[in-house]
C-alpha cells in the first residue's frame, strides 16, 4: 500500500518495533499530525476477549477531561418535564414521536448522539435499523437511556464517549485533537484506557489487553507498552 510524503515522514519520527510509553507515545502522535486540517488523535485497543459471547461483552461510556474537540450534536428523546429539562440543558434537538418519524422516513441523521428517557423505549425500538449499525442506539451501558437526560446531554457535550467492541473484538476511540498537545491527549488516554480496564469481563482468560496503538486520522500508527496498564 503506497502512502503520502506526510505518512511517510511520520513513519520516520516511530522506532520499529519499540513499544512506547503513553507519555512518548502521545509526544509523538502529535508531531506526527501534519496535516492541513486538526486531525483526531485515535487509540485502537485489541482485547483478549471474545465479542461473540455475551459475558465477555466490553461496552461502556467515559468522560474524557479535556473533552474530544469535536463539536457534539445531542438529539434527546422525551416528553414533558424532561423535554424541557434537555431543552435548557442545550439539546440540538429533542422531541418523541415526530423525531422518530422524521429518523424513518427521511433518514434524517444529523445528530451524534441520542439520548432517551426509559418510557420512550418502546418508540426508540424502531429505529433499531437505522441507528444500530450507525452505533446510534441509546443504550442503558453507554448512559444514553436515563431519566437524568439533562446530566446526559451536558456530558455528551463536555466529551463523553462511548467505548465498545467490534466484531474483531477492537475498540476504536477518538481522545482529542493534535492541537490539544501531548498532556492533555495523555491525561484522555489515561483516563479512557483507566474505564476500559475496570470494564475487564469476570469471564476473560489470559491476557486482557493485547495490544494498544495511537493514531492520528492522517499517521501511522504507535504502539504502547501495554505492561503498564496491568491487565
Amino acid at each position: 500500500m503506497k502512502h503520502g510524503k506526510k505518512y511517510n515522514d511520520g513513519a520516520k519520527l516511530i522506532e520499529a518495533g519499540k513499544f512506547y510509553d503513553v507519555d512518548e507515545a502521545v509526544a509523538v502522535a502529535v508531531k506526527t499530525g501534519t496535516a492541513k486540517f486538526d486531525e483526531t488523535v485515535e487509540v485502537h485497543v485489541r482485547l483478549g476477549v471474545d465479542s461473540r459471547h455475551a459475558d465477555q461483552q466490553v461496552r461502556g461510556a467515559v468522560v474524557l477531561p479535556n473533552g474530544t474537540g469535536k463539536t457534539v450534536r445531542t438529539l434527546v428523546l422525551a416528553k414533558d418535564d424532561k423535554a424541557e429539562a434537555a431543552k435548557a440543558a442545550g439539546s440540538d434537538y429533542v422531541g418523541a414521536e415526530e423525531l422518530v418519524a422524521k429518523i424513518q422516513n427521511e433518514n434524517w441523521l444529523d445528530f451524534d448522539v441520542v439520548i432517551a428517557t426509559p418510557d420512550m423505549m418502546g418508540l426508540v425500538g424502531r429505529l433499531g435499523k437505522v441507528l444500530g449499525p450507525r452505533g446510534l442506539m441509546p443504550t442503558p451501558k453507554a448512559g444514553t437511556v436515563t431519566p437524568d437526560v439533562a446530566k446526559a446531554v451536558t456530558e455528551a457535550k463536555a466529551g463523553k464517549i462511548e467505548y465498545r467492541l467490534d466484531k474483531t473484538n477492537i475498540i476504536h476511540c477518538p481522545i482529542g485533537k493534535v492541537s490539544f498537545g501531548a498532556d492533555k491527549l495523555k491525561e484522555n488516554l489515561d483516563t479512557l484506557m483507566s474505564a476500559i480496564v475496570k470494564a475487564k469481563p469476570a469471564a476473560t482468560k489470559g491476557q486482557y489487553i493485547k495490544s494498544c496503538t495511537v493514531a492520528t486520522t492522517m499517521g501511522p500508527g504507535i504502539k504502547l507498552n501495554v505492561a503498564k496498564f496491568g491487565a
